[in-house]
């Protein structure tokens, strides 16, 4: 048995028919409540193909306690599953469901409904002896260019090092499908989280990526030798994605794209669909982000890291060289503790640097901003931020931009070049 299966897997094998021996991609895709799963599958079936096998896992799943009208729509949805498996007769590319309708309710949600797909793309990849095999993650209400699965292997390929990938999105931002408030909500939504990204990145913070559920993809080996995927119920691929990137040559996708849904939503407690569910609520008062000046402190805090590598200066000396509500946070984290053991635990400064941003990583960051939120510089309008942001790389083009989605776009431009600057004035 797999070594990773037998310390962390959840559930025995699920899929008695053998992959077929080229087998190069899974994609795991996650349903609770979704009546139009045909979507995504026709998507992902109206890909060009690669010239590996493909297979689609989609795990139906509720939780033990959930209403019995949503478990009789997952019962439809597993119905449409089977017929798609039925359907696509050819080995190239085929589709299995698996049925979860009654997940513990301690833990049911998408981290274990990943996790389920994901462990069982493990064992199809170990069948077949390719621990390189590549694991992407799609949403039951996404949509992709039809480029996705052969970019998705060649990127893979050109990358031999690259442990995952964070794969390009966007979301649509007009149509007719949804009420124009829903696609004003996620053009905010979206430019909120490419600006924190951006402002992130220009700290210099080395793991700036985006975090999204729905286009993220990783090599089984790397997936398994971080412990797989968490059951976490919401929030699930931001901690499992920072995981990976301590790995280290975590890389963007950007020659293709998927459309992730802007639909609204109350099964988990934060994400798109929480977001948009509460600016429906409440459209008049706009959509609010976090203040610049908290990625500004941070840029002076990092600036300062060889610094503190030299002759670690007591916290209580630093008030003129950093802000003192950044001070305060630190304090309440053991500053000079942390930074002595790990001064004492590195024989270099590339050494001191990583285990600095070990400690110092994305969740304490996302910690700091609430902080500076909370306690000093209140969130501002998205569109108010965005602007800033562009106004302190000196972006040239800034006066040509005359709405939101004139701004979305340029900060869509910046992620997908990978363009950021670390010109963060203070």
């Amino acid at each position: 048995m797999n070594k990773y299966i037998a310390k962390y897997g959840v559930r025995p094998q699920l899929i008695s028919h053998l992959p077929e021996e080229d087998l190069g991609i899974v994609v795991v895709i996650p349903a609770c409540n979704e009546p139009d799963i045909n979507n995504a599958i026709s998507a992902l079936y109206n890909c060009d193909r690669p010239t590996c096998s493909v297979e689609v896992i989609v795990i139906v799943n509720a939780s033990e306690t959930a209403l019995i009208d949503l478990k009789e729509q997952n019962l439809k949805t597993y119905q449409d599953c089977l017929s798609w498996q039925h359907k696509t007769a050819e080995k190239k590319f085929r589709v299995f469901a698996l049925l979860e309708n009654y997940l513990p309710a301690k833990h049911a949600g998408v981290g274990l409904a990943r996790k389920i797909g994901m462990d069982e793309a493990v064992r199809r990849f170990y069948t077949v002896g390719n621990e390189n095999g590549i694991i992407t993650c799609f949403d039951a209400d996404s949509s992709c260019a039809t480029n996705y699965l052969t970019e998705l292997y060649a990127h893979f390929k050109l990358n031999p090092k690259t442990p995952a990938c964070s794969i390009k999105y966007a979301h649509p931002t007009f149509g007719s499908e949804y009420e124009p408030l829903t696609y004003l909500g996620i053009t905010y939504y979206e430019l909120h989280l490419r600006y924190y990204n951006q402002a992130v990145r220009a700290t210099g913070f080395p793991n700036a990526y985006h975090t999204t559920g729905s286009s993220m993809a990783v090599r089984s080996d790397a997936y398994q030798k971080q412990g797989g995927m968490n059951k976490r119920q919401a929030g699930e691929d931001f901690y499992f994605l920072h995981k990976i990137m301590l790995l280290g040559n975590f890389t963007e996708l950007n020659t293709t794209t998927v459309y992730p849904s802007p639909r609204s939503s109350d099964r988990v407690p934060f994400g798109t669909g929480k977001a948009i569910g509460d600016y429906l609520k409440n459209t008049d008062k706009g959509y609010y982000t976090y203040n610049l000046k908290a990625f500004q402190y941070l840029d002076i805090f990092f600036k300062n890291i060889p610094e503190f590598y030299l002759s670690a200066p007591p916290l209580v000396t630093l008030g003129g060289v950093i802000p003192y509500v950044l001070i305060d946070f630190l304090n309440a984290y053991f500053f000079d503790e942390r930074i002595a053991e790990i001064r004492k635990n590195s024989s270099s400064f590339n050494s001191f640097q990583k285990r600095f941003y070990s400690w110092f990583n994305a969740f304490m960051i996302l910690k700091f901003v609430h902080f500076v939120r909370d306690n000093a510089h209140p969130n501002v309008r998205v569109e108010k931020a965005a602007l800033d942001f562009l106004r302190s790389i000196n972006y040239p083009e800034l006066n040509e931009i005359k709405s939101i989605n004139q701004l979305l776009e340029v900060y869509r431009m910046l992620d997908s070049k990978s363009i950021s600057a670390r010109v963060l004035m203070r």
